[in-house]
């Protein structure tokens, strides 16, 4: 009776461990938060000129300034090595002239939302550190602009920037923090999408110009997993 009770407490020994095992490194379902301190880095440059009614020098070259802004990153696991995510934040933007009118600002406040869905490959280095990589679709919301102080005394009464798709890869690293789900987390995205922009002096379209954005956007921030 004894050996049938140690054989049986063994095998149920052995049949848990596995499940056990299972438990720690297959996380379905589980979701991360990440808050972050973000760089948003864009181009500007412009690619086309489309309609030029106010003779812009023929050397002109346009830049958007860089920001810092913090953002909040949602994820879900779809096993433990693959997730998807997205991103929720607004960057703010002048866009000024660095060639032909060197100095001049021809887009004022211009606030982005950088709407971003990425699916991510997941690879394990021990127990702690977790690099991936990802790629996805993004939508470059432009929910306010303003004309640049260079351009009103030219009679521009209004921009327009355009809303357009484009795609986003990314490349990162999760650091885990103990056992308790907190984490540090740095990611680098690089978005490629440009945008149309539109000056018009009342109803007139005096300039239509194409532009490559193509930010380079870092972040870095705490991780919470659950």
């Amino acid at each position: 009776m004894k050996t049938l009770l140690m054989i049986t407490g063994a095998a149920l020994a052995l049949a848990a461990t596995p499940a056990a095992a299972q438990d720690r490194s297959d996380r379905a379902g589980d979701i991360q938060f990440k808050l972050l301190g973000t760089a948003v880095l864009p181009d500007g440059e412009i690619d086309q000129v489309n309609v030029d009614l106010v003779d812009l020098p023929a050397t002109t070259q346009t830049e958007a300034n860089d920001n810092v802004v913090p953002t909040i990153a949602v994820e879900y696991f779809v096993s433990d090595n693959f997730s998807i995510e997205t991103i929720a934040g607004m960057t703010q933007h002048d866009v000024d002239a660095v060639a032909g009118l060197p100095g001049a600002e021809l887009v004022s406040d211009a606030q982005l939302i950088p709407a971003t869905v990425t699916a991510k490959l997941h690879f394990d280095l021990g127990d702690t550190i977790k690099p991936y990589v990802g790629a996805g679709p993004a939508y470059f919301l432009w929910v306010s602009d303003k004309p640049g102080a260079a351009t009103i005394p030219l009679g521009v009464t209004d921009t327009d920037l355009s809303d357009e798709f484009g795609v986003a890869l990314q490349a990162g690293v999760d650091v885990a923090l103990g056992d308790g789900g907190f984490g540090l987390t740095l990611d680098a995205k690089r978005y490629f999408i440009g945008t149309t922009a539109r000056w018009f002096a009342g109803e007139t379209l005096a300039i239509e110009t194409e532009h490559n954005l193509d930010p380079w956007v870092l972040s870095a921030g705490l991780a919470y997993r659950f």
